[in-house]
């Protein structure tokens, strides 16, 4: 259940007079605009706030994946998870544009699903499956029946795949959606009437679209700021951006945006984007198709719709006017032709629905409820408790819960203006999906909403609301490894590990699936023996906790403020990795994190000597460490490492190594203040990244010492790498460094800055943007290895040399 301080600004940040503005602003239009893109965040949300709050249209966006495969500054969610995370952020984004989600991957297992970066559109079609993406974006056509698609990005070399994919997909389907001979779930088919394409460039820090964008055929300007809020709608996108947190989204904007311009895939000039649509209901009249009885009924309902929204902000005369257009478009849907109604019914019943939202806000209509707990197992139970309040002009006022997917309630109380009422799973009730397919600003979302139904001046007028939390099912039994990996060097004689296992399985039940010649035995209830054979081969071993022969799932809590708390569970071995390891003698390494990778952690698992630094320590004695590391994107998220550069340099000097990972340019790194001799990260990364995890690798000084000890690195070190070989390589150093290796995409030229290292003064700074971090969360053996020779103090590498 929220906290009062959470209900309280929750209830702060939704004042009933701007409720009631975005209702009316939503009968302006019957267009449905349909934005297409690749990952949460690639909206553009100020265009969309426009099209929404200044022209009433509604928008959906279409996002291929969930974006699993990016990075995360706020913590440690990775894949899986981070999914489930960007998810959630992309409903609050849609909240706060007040627009509609449908989701074309189906989460990190779907094959449509955020596999890394690319830079070819057709190879990711390759990787998604072109019929399979085209198909489901054919199904969101009929579903959702925009008039007009905007992709978020070009169709062009020096852009990401992923987008460049989505847009060609978009275009695609059209024809196969408005194709009667094409089945596609039994969903009728439907013409999309206009597709622009963006006449902006894509590129920023990580793209830089090579062809110029097409010539402007319209432009869509906001002509004014947004009238309830006096701020222009570029800033409300950003509003929206900033709950894409995980993505460091978010701007203050000193210059906002007021024009987006487009270009029409037919060339066509046009003076607006409403040009040749039915943008209202008066324009739905005015059809020749449109039947007179129902012309002259839709003629009343705009009238009434513009007599409304004119005597904002008056509650009481506003809903006679409303009432009025609700009671009008009731009789056009009773008497609508089929054929008619297969190309505007849904615009009818959608203003109906929206009427009736408006309704509710001018009746002074108010709930309140809350969940005792939104998680449940299997067989559990919740409550939920409602309370609401209205004008004596509503009437019959119903509300319940709406439950599916196995999910029943039942009213336990009933007080005037309160209700309460239990929510109950079944022993045979499916866990939910951290990845819903569907999202409704106007409607209700997850498996457990609230439905209202009540009576006013005659009329039954209906609306949903969702809970303030996310109901959601999870798996009732949990196994959680407090080390969920060993690294086992085969050159040690350890071939047993105590390893605790923290489980709600009864002892008699519990059991494991185990690799040939291994044993797992439980000495009590949380403390498991892990024991290999004597003859331990490399390769990767999982152990995996099971209970009637079903796996255990690790469960990990999703709370940030500026989300819904979410349950992410996902099934996790205890995954053993034998190896081939040495590792530098005597090593002290001081490690600075960021938060993005748990390149720290897993030194310790390597059985190194590892202190996490901070504050104080930085401002310390650092010459106490041969070896420090810094991590990915730290300098962007630590101030006080920002504040230390001066004693970094001066570590270097005086003997120390300083061992940098990737960063890119806005993480605060300064080529001539950051690194003890000046070396700049390439942008865009587009043109600085090796995205073929297989793309080979010459060592350009194989008898360099970093190449050479404690481990003997070779060809088999660059095997079996996953998603890439790394990103934002440098582009330009001081000369006192000497790049290390070479390797570029197919058809490319090599890139030498991917990982480079000097001699500076008594000391050394190394500079990779290899994925190590990455390879290490996939336990793939040469990253560990050459982690191990990166990780030697200078004395270990003067010793070599």
């Amino acid at each position: 259940m929220l906290d009062d301080r959470e209900r309280l600004s929750r209830q702060k940040s939704d004042p009933a007079i701007i409720r009631l503005h975005r209702a009316l602003s939503r009968l302006q239009s019957v267009v449905t605009v349909m934005h297409s893109g690749a990952h949460p965040d690639d909206e553009q949300s100020g265009m969309v706030a426009y099209l929404r709050f200044g022209r009433g249209m509604r928008v959906v966006i279409t996002c291929s994946t969930r974006g699993e495969g990016g990075q995360n500054i706020l913590g440690a969610e990775r894949q899986g998870a981070l999914g489930a995370l960007r998810t959630r952020e992309m409903e609050q984004a849609a909240r706060e544009l007040d627009c509609d989600i449908h989701w074309v991957g189906h989460g990190p297992e779907d094959r449509i699903h955020d596999f890394g970066f690319s830079k070819n559109g057709e190879e990711t079609l390759d990787r998604w499956g072109e019929y399979l993406l085209i198909d489901r974006m054919v199904w969101a056509y009929r579903r959702e029946k925009p008039d007009i698609v905007i992709p978020t990005f070009l169709d062009v070399p020096g852009q990401h795949g992923h987008h460049r994919a989505m847009t060609l997909a978009a275009e695609r389907a059209i024809a196969l959606a408005a194709d009667p001979i094409y089945d596609c779930g039994g969903l009728a088919p439907w013409k999309v009437a206009k597709f622009y394409l963006p006449a902006w460039s894509g590129a920023s820090d990580a793209y830089d679209d090579e062809i110029a964008p097409p010539p402007v055929t319209v432009s869509i300007n906001a002509p004014r700021d947004d009238a309830i809020t006096g701020v222009s709608y570029d800033e409300i996108g950003q509003w929206s951006r900033a709950f894409h947190h995980s993505q460091g989204m978010g701007q203050w904007l000193y210059c906002p945006k007021s024009q987006w311009d487009l270009h029409l895939s037919t060339g066509e000039k046009e003076t607006d984007i409403n040009d040749h649509l039915p943008a209202t209901l008066a324009d739905i009249a005015a059809l020749e198709t449109c039947p007179d009885e129902i012309q002259a009924l839709l003629v009343s309902v705009q009238t009434a719709i513009n007599r409304a929204i004119a005597a904002f902000p008056d509650r009481d005369a506003i809903k006679p006017f409303l009432l009025r257009a609700y009671g009008g478009l009731t009789k056009a849907l009773a008497i609508l032709p089929v054929d008619f109604a297969a190309s505007h019914g849904h615009r009818l019943t959608r203003k109906k629905q929206e009427i009736a939202i408006a309704l509710f806000e001018t009746l002074h209509f108010k709930l309140d409820s809350s969940i005792d707990n939104p998680f449940l197992f299997p067989g559990g139970n919740t409550k939920i408790d409602i309370r609401f309040s209205s004008n004596s002009d509503l009437k019959n006022i119903q509300i319940s819960p709406v439950t599916t997917g196995g999910i029943t309630s039942k009213l336990q109380e009933e007080k005037p203006g309160h209700l309460q009422f239990s929510v109950s799973t079944n022993a045979e009730t499916p866990v939910g999906s951290v990845y819903p397919r569907l999202f409704h600003a106007g409607q209700g979302n997850g498996p457990v909403y609230v439905q209202i139904s009540a009576t006013c001046d005659g009329q039954v007028i209906e609306r949903q609301l969702d809970l303030p939390e996310t109901v959601q099912v999870v798996p009732a039994y949990e196994g959680c490894w407090g080390e969920d990996a060993i690294i086992a060097p085969l050159g040690k004689p350890a071939r047993r590990w105590t390893m605790v296992l923290d489980h709600n399985v009864p002892a008699a039940e519990l059991a494991f699936k185990i690799p040939e010649g291994w044993q797992a035995k439980a000495v009590n209830h949380g403390k498991i023996d892990i024991i290999a054979p004597a003859d331990l081969k490399a390769g990767l071993y999982d152990i995996l906790p099971v209970r009637d022969d079903l796996p255990l799932v690790t469960k990990s809590v999703i709370d940030y403020p500026h989300v819904s708390k979410l349950v992410y569970h996902r099934r996790q071995p205890l995954r053993i990795l034998a190896l081939d390891l040495e590792l530098p003698e005597n090593v002290c390494i001081g490690y600075v994190g960021g938060g993005a990778d748990n390149v720290g952690n897993w030194m310790r698992r390597m059985g190194l000597d590892v202190t996490d630094l901070g504050r104080e320590d930085l401002a310390g004695d650092l010459s106490k460490f041969d070896t420090l590391v810094i991590g990915i994107f730290a300098f962007g998220m630590r101030s006080d490492l920002r504040d230390s550069h001066a004693q970094l340099h001066d570590y270097v000097r005086k003997g120390g190594h300083l061992l940098t990972l990737y960063h890119r340019p806005k993480d605060n790194w300064d080529e001539n203040h950051t690194p003890p001799a000046m070396l700049k990260i390439g942008a865009p990364s587009l043109r600085w990244r090796v995205t073929d995890p297989n793309a080979p690798v010459r060592m350009l000084l194989p008898h360099h010492p970093l190449f050479n000890g404690p481990n003997k690195i070779g060809v088999d070190d660059w095997k079996g790498w996953d998603k890439e070989r790394g990103l934002y390589f440098a582009a330009c150093w001081d000369d006192a460094y000497q790049p290390l290796i070479a390797v570029s995409d197919s058809g490319e030229k090599p890139l030498t800055g991917g990982l480079v290292s000097a001699e500076i003064g008594a000391g050394r700074h190394t500079h990779t943007s290899l994925v190590l971090h990455h390879q290490l969360d996939k336990c793939v053996p040469g990253a560990f290895r050459l982690l191990a020779n990166l990780v030697q103090g200078q004395r270990h590498i003067n010793k070599a040399c």
